[in-house]
């Protein structure tokens, strides 16, 4: 299974995008989707929604996985990323991905098996588990990784579930 991951941002939008093999993971694409200081709110908007919907058509990722906002103690950042995750978010279902939203805790639990892990030794994992030889920058990007491989082990916990049917298929 291909999976797009989404750490969203409106000044840095990172991705990541991986292949799901069992339990193994390969890394296919990372980067990150940037905008400028100077544009008008609704102009970065865009640039992020043509960006993520090229990056869909590229490589055809089956589903997305998007980091869920970590809400700060400034509530007007907070609103800002929250319409970038927004378009993220209709980019993705526009292109008919399977959306899964996944909050840091979460995140970190899967990658470090610690849901309260540093910064540091989350990157440690994705660079790691998928055998690269620095960790991805910016931190977007490799957040946007760590997105992606946590729902790669959700969705080969489901799939093993489905096969004891304890889910419905």
């Amino acid at each position: 299974m291909r999976i797009l991951g989404i750490d969203p941002g409106y000044a840095i939008l990172g991705y990541g995008i991986i292949d799901v093999t069992g339990n193994r993971f390969s890394v296919v694409d990372y980067g990150s989707l940037t905008t400028e200081a100077s544009m008008e709110m609704p102009e970065r908007l865009v640039c992020l929604y043509d960006g993520l919907t090229e990056i869909i058509k590229k490589y055809e990722p089956a589903e997305a996985s998007i980091e869920e906002l970590f809400f700060n103690s400034n509530a007007k950042t907070a609103i800002l990323v929250g319409e970038a995750r927004g378009v993220a978010v209709l980019a993705c279902s526009k292109a008919g991905l399977v959306i899964n939203e996944y909050t840091p805790l979460q995140i970190k639990q899967a990658l470090v098996g610690y849901g309260r892990a540093e910064k540091t030794q989350v990157q440690f994992m994705v660079k790691t588990m998928l055998h690269l030889a620095e960790v991805p920058k910016p931190d977007d990007t490799a957040d946007a990784l760590a997105a992606a491989i946590c729902h790669g082990h959700s969705a080969g916990r489901r799939d093993i579930l489905k096969r004891i049917d304890i889910l419905p298929r």
